[in-house]
């Protein structure tokens, strides 16, 4: 949306659009490509950490404080809460 008002150019704005959105696949699949003898549960299982661990990471270093500053102070922490609760049942659920 920035960049179509900045151009005024449909076509542009979604030529690049779909270059930044196919960035992710085509990087999956390279990654694949070049790292799949090297896969196994374990590799996986440190990859997966490592990934959850970032993203928790900057959710709560980056995205909470903006939220707090911008909104009722606890309604943030609700949410935060909110959401590992349902993550919580959900593994309960799911593990056999």
């Amino acid at each position: 949306m920035p960049l179509f008002y900045a151009t005024k150019n449909k076509r542009k704005a979604l030529g690049y659009a779909l270059l930044s959105g196919m960035s992710e696949p085509i990087g999956a699949l390279v990654g694949y490509l070049l790292l799949a003898p090297y896969f196994s549960d374990m590799v996986l299982g440190f990859l997966f950490a490592f990934v959850a661990g970032t993203m928790i990471f900057l959710s709560l270093d980056e995205l909470l404080p903006a939220a707090r500053a911008y909104d009722k102070e606890h309604a943030a922490i609700y949410g935060l809460v909110a959401g590992m609760a349902v993550m919580a049942v959900s593994l309960l659920l799911f593990v056999k």
